[in-house]
């Protein structure tokens, strides 16, 4: 169970070192587009972090780049009163495991999935996805920085 935005998991292969989870890194992804606040997520990045999206065509190659990149985004999305969900969920077929479930305006219209590949301590690179479809994820119920079930574990 994830209690707090760096809730790390102690890593048995290294004396005092922390492993990140996928469900924590995608967990401090979901806060950041919930609250439109990337002071969680920004610690997490690995200095080569990677952000690819189906929909745009050069991916982002450096957590430089990606902060460039959201923080004007979240705070257009802020100005514009726009409502984005990020919900908790999982995938069972294609790339199974934790994802987020991306949804534009209200909850049930469901535009994407995000995908984490962490590596140790830091995010190393996350994908926005048309495909797997947001409507074959299996869906928690739970947007971390929008309700008090934060904390539960999909």
């Amino acid at each position: 169970m994830t209690t707090g935005p760096l809730d790390l998991n102690p890593n048995v292969y290294g004396a005092g070192s922390r492993i990140l989870s996928k469900e924590d890194a995608l967990r401090a992804y979901a806060w950041m587009m919930n609250t439109l606040d990337a002071s969680r997520l920004e610690s997490l990045l690995a200095e080569d972090f990677h952000y690819a999206s189906q929909w745009v065509f050069s991916e982002i190659t450096s957590k430089a780049e990606y902060l460039a990149y959201i923080t004007p985004k979240l705070e257009a999305i802020r100005r514009s009163g726009a409502t984005v969900w990020a919900e908790m969920g999982a995938l069972d077929r294609e790339l199974p495991g934790p994802c987020v479930v991306m949804a534009q305006g209200d909850r049930e219209m469901l535009a994407a999935v995000v995908l984490a590949t962490v590596e140790g301590d830091k995010i190393k690179r996350l994908d926005l996805c048309g495909a797997p479809s947001p409507h074959t994820a299996i869906r928690s119920g739970i947007y971390p920085g929008r309700n008090d079930k934060e904390a539960t574990s999909c």
